[in-house]
Parts: C-alpha cells; sequence; structure tokens
C-alpha cells in the first residue's frame, strides 16, 4: 500500500501523515510530497519516503505520484485559475499511477455555496468526477486556529473584527481534519462520497469573543463590519487588498450559513467528538502565557 500525501509541508497535510502514523500505517507505506522536502526530514527520519512535488510542475508530480495507491490532494494555496490548473496536474499524475482513490480537501457545502472560495474547490470536483479516477471529497469547513492564531490581537484591541453577524461556523481543529483525511485513506467504502465536516458545536463570533473574554479576564466584543469596512479593516492589519477580499468575502458566506454542517460527519469519521473552541482556545491562551 502506497498513501501519498501532497501539500506535506503545510499544517494539514503534515498532521495527515503524523494521523497516518497514529492510526499504526508504517511509515514505509507513507509518501510526503511537498515543493520543499528537507522542510521533511524529521518525517523522512521516521522512515516517511519523502518526495519532490510542485503543483504548478506536472512532470514532478508524475514522478511523486508513481505507485500511488490512494492519495490525498490537499488543496493549493492559489487561487482563480491557478489553482484549478493546479489541482488538475495533480489528478492527472493520479490517473497516470493508477491510483484507486483521491482524496480532495474541499469546502463544506461546495456544491452549494456562494463565497468566492468554494468557486475553486466546486471546480476542482467537477474534475475529479469528469476524470474517473475514484474519488472522496472532504468538504472541511474552518479552521479554529484560523481564530486562536489571532488571540494575541483579539486580545490586544479588546475586538474580533468581522463581518459575519450572527451567522453560525462550524469550525474544527486542523488535526480533526486531518484525522477524517487519515481515516478515508486507510478505510474503505468511501468512493464516491462526500463528506460535509466541521465541529461538533458551532458558534457565531459573537460566542467566540465572549468565550475569550471568559477564559482570558480580559474584555473582548465582536465587531460587525460591511464587507467593504470589513476588508478595508484586514488592509489596515497589513493584508495584501486580495487575500482581504477573500477573507471578507467567506464572512458574507459565514453570516448566510455557507460554513455551517450539523452533519456528524466529522465526528463518526474520526470516532470521537471534535475539538471544541473553548479547549483550542484554553491551549493557545496557555501558548500565549507560557511564551
Amino acid at each position: 500500500m502506497s498513501l501519498i500525501v501532497t501539500g506535506a509541508t503545510g499544517h494539514l497535510g503534515r498532521l495527515t501523515v503524523q494521523a497516518l502514523l497514529e492510526r499504526g500505517v508504517p511509515a514505509g507505506d507513507i509518501v510526503a510530497t511537498g515543493r520543499r522536502p528537507e522542510l521533511l526530514k524529521d518525517l523522512a527520519e521516521r522512515g516517511v519516503r519523502v518526495r519532490a512535488a510542485d503543483y504548478g510542475d506536472p512532470a514532478s508530480l508524475r514522478a511523486a505520484l508513481q505507485g500511488a495507491d490512494r492519495v490525498l490532494l490537499v488543496s493549493s494555496s492559489a487561487t482563480g485559475a491557478a489553482r484549478v490548473e493546479q489541482h488538475r496536474n495533480v489528478i492527472e499524475a493520479a490517473g497516470r499511477a493508477g491510483a484507486a482513490l483521491v482524496a480532495y480537501s474541499s469546502i463544506v457545502n461546495a456544491d452549494t455555496a456562494t463565497l468566492r472560495l468554494a468557486q475553486d474547490h466546486r471546480a476542482t470536483e467537477a474534475l475529479l468526477r469528469a476524470s474517473g479516477v475514484p474519488f472522496t471529497f472532504l468538504r472541511n469547513s474552518w479552521y479554529l486556529e484560523n481564530y486562536t492564531a489571532q488571540l494575541a490581537v483579539f486580545l490586544e484591541h479588546g475586538t474580533v473584527v468581522g463581518g459575519a453577524g450572527q451567522g453560525r461556523v462550524s469550525a474544527a481543529a486542523r488535526a480533526d481534519y486531518a484525522a477524517a483525511a487519515a481515516a478515508v485513506l486507510t478505510g474503505d467504502g468511501h468512493q464516491g462520497r462526500a463528506y460535509e465536516l466541521g465541529g461538533d458545536e458551532p458558534f457565531t463570533l459573537t460566542q467566540l469573543a465572549a468565550e475569550i473574554t471568559a477564559q482570558a479576564g480580559t474584555q473582548v466584543s465582536y465587531t460587525d463590519l460591511p464587507e467593504a469596512g470589513h476588508a478595508q479593516a484586514l488592509v489596515a492589519a497589513g493584508l495584501p487588498a486580495p487575500v482581504a477580499g477573500i477573507l471578507a468575502d467567506a464572512d458574507q458566506g459565514l453570516r448566510r450559513g455557507e460554513l455551517f454542517t450539523d452533519s456528524g460527519d466529522l465526528a463518526r469519521l474520526i470516532g470521537r467528538p471534535t475539538t471544541r473552541a473553548t479547549a483550542a482556545i484554553a491551549t493557545a491562551l496557555d501558548t500565549l502565557r507560557t511564551a
């Protein structure tokens, strides 16, 4: 068995490799790929096979995916047409390799969501359906880390700034989504399935701010802005305008309920409750206090 994880130098890919090892998959059965394989040295030292692969370089992908039985396609960090073309390269390489499954890290509600990020994922899902390669769609909602990584900023300014209104987000920890990917790569009966993955306890950004306040002992409120104002605030915080626009648009999707799911798919795949936001906030606060 050859289980190939693309984008293993990123957070989700690396966590998936770790989840496969924790499930008892022999290290030699795992191939971790990335543009900078030197960043995977620690995995190589554990016996994981490491290969260089660049989503924009079809030849490197054909070499990296050689002998693939099952592949996790971690979505590219590019956007728009470039992202879809990169995904096409991976899918074609997997097809050439005769892969029995490509699991793709898509976005929750990909077939109905109107936020801009969903367009790339929807196009990639269409490519997979048309490719003839057996597939599974892992439609991930937001990461809890999208919020906990900003905890110091929230505390400094006393506010969580967004444009989500009272929309609920089914955020879960990256490790939860990685565990689900590992379960699909090692299990049976997942071909042709689309899993709507999200946390067991959805929350609004108002509730997020209240929980931070309760745990940190510092008042943090939620400031709701119109989309343009939210984008301007993100640019002022140092984000490039295109990225700010995508994130502001995503909050509008959150407002409409497009990052919410109550499917229970994630907990069923990983065989346990998902990580609670309260626990993620507590861990992030401990890290800040000991830094």
